[in-house]
């Protein structure tokens, strides 16, 4: 299975790679560094609604349709619930920003100029929150099949948007088109996987009830603290950066999040789709430490490779996607560095997901936001945006020794307590 996932991903992304490649040139030569940082801006504030618009249910689904997935009552009870967070929380996302549209656009951009923007995003949380439920369930499945189908062709469809979009209105046309692309993703999902989500989803069983309110609150506050405040956090760095540097600083430092985000779309759906199901369902130390081996004798090699032939041929891709950036370069060796010491963390730490070790996830999540935060804004004044994807990879190195010595504390306390 995990091979299986690994090379489908792989052809996935490569195709999602190579076009992704091209629109970002074309971005940074018609929009330059200034228009990239206010794309970065608006993708992180995307990124906070897309959990808060669900309250933070996606791992919950994952988790639980992985365990319930031939237990239909289990499973009736479950979207029942999420459908009402959902609700709930599209509703409060949606007066939030829309009565808050001028001042978000203010502190996002610096300026009103994208305020229709803002608004029009306002009104998109619940359609936002449903893609993320729908989302939840093919992982939880592990349909990777019709994941890597839905991926890609949700991707081409909102690259074409986007290039239509850019053509016609340029940068405010990029902003309108990321803020449409959620209706493209949940078109795709229904149209691709509309007759499983029928299967599992008895419309006519759901209720106004919440049985599974406890179980999906404790991932709402695992969200907020990965999701939400991560990308608050780098929207401050952004705007720490352009204040105390310049705004073409911050462009460089979101290109680089960019081309990171690329290839480490790779790892994301086999999170979701392997990790944590696998996770869920072991329960001894050793059995844990052999899949952790098998998963970091797979992809890690190949994942090391990938990112060594990124380094080597950094100037070519500086030339070729985001031409006279001259202040990318130097970021590339901190950023590739951390980014592998991310991944091998990553696989570790979402044992806490699958268990649902809140505290442990929350307290070492806090640490390393924290870490992060601290450290950029330590390093940002001595060595510009290098500081900042220096503290990218301090951050790593310092959470994998945390989450390694958390993670096996908590076995050896099983263990005891038997």
């Amino acid at each position: 299975m995990l091979l299986k996932i690994t090379s489908l991903n792989a052809v996935v992304i490569t195709v999602r790679l190579i076009i992704s490649l091209i629109i970002q040139r074309i971005l940074a030569v018609t929009v330059g560094e200034i228009g990239i940082a206010k794309i970065g801006q608006l993708r992180n504030l995307l990124q906070i609604i897309t959990s808060s618009s669900s309250l933070g249910t996606f791992n919950g689904v994952v988790k639980y349709v992985s365990e319930f997935k031939d237990h239909n009552q289990k499973l009736t009870d479950l979207f029942t619930t999420t459908f009402i967070f959902v609700f709930i929380g599209a509703i409060i996302t949606s007066s939030f920003v829309f009565f808050n549209a001028l001042w978000i656009t203010n502190e996002l951009f610096g300026s009103l100029d994208y305020v229709n923007v803002i608004k029009c995003l306002a009104l998109l949380p619940l359609v936002i929150g449903v893609n993320r439920v729908f989302h939840g369930i093919i992982n939880g499945l592990s349909e990777y099949k019709k994941y890597a189908k839905i991926d890609l062709l949700s991707y081409i469809l909102s690259i074409t948007l986007l290039l239509i979009c850019l053509y016609y209105f340029e940068l405010e046309g990029v902003l309108f088109s990321i803020v449409i692309t959620p209706i493209i993703q949940l078109g795709v999902i229904i149209y691709v996987f509309g007759t499983i989500l029928k299967k599992h989803i008895k419309i006519k069983n759901l209720a106004f009830k919440i049985p599974f309110a406890k179980e999906l609150l404790a991932f709402m506050l695992m969200s907020f603290v990965s999701t939400v405040l991560l990308n608050y956090i780098e929207l401050d760095i952004r705007t720490m950066i352009t204040n105390k540097i310049n705004i073409n600083e911050a462009g460089y430092w979101t290109a680089m999040g960019f081309i990171s985000k690329n290839y480490m779309v790779f790892s994301s759906g086999l999170f979701t789709l392997y990790v944590i199901p696998k996770f869920a369902r072991i329960y001894e130390y050793h059995l844990f430490k052999k899949e952790v081996l098998n998963i970091y004798k797979t992809i890690l090699p190949l994942f090391g490779l990938g990112m060594l032939l990124v380094y080597l041929f950094r100037n070519l891709i500086i030339d070729l996607v985001y031409p006279n950036f001259t202040g990318l370069e130097p970021l590339f060796r901190w950023q590739l560095l951390g980014d592998f010491v991310r991944l091998a963390t990553l696989v570790i730490s979402h044992q806490f997901l699958a268990k649902k070790m809140i505290k442990s996830f929350v307290i070492t999540e806090l640490i390393s936001l924290g870490l992060f935060y601290f450290l950029s804004k330590t390093l940002v004044d001595l060595y510009g945006a290098e500081g900042v994807v220096m503290a990218h990879l301090y951050r790593y190195i310092i959470y994998f020794g945390i989450v390694v010595f958390v993670v096996w504390s908590n076995f050896s306390g099983q263990k005891q307590n038997k």
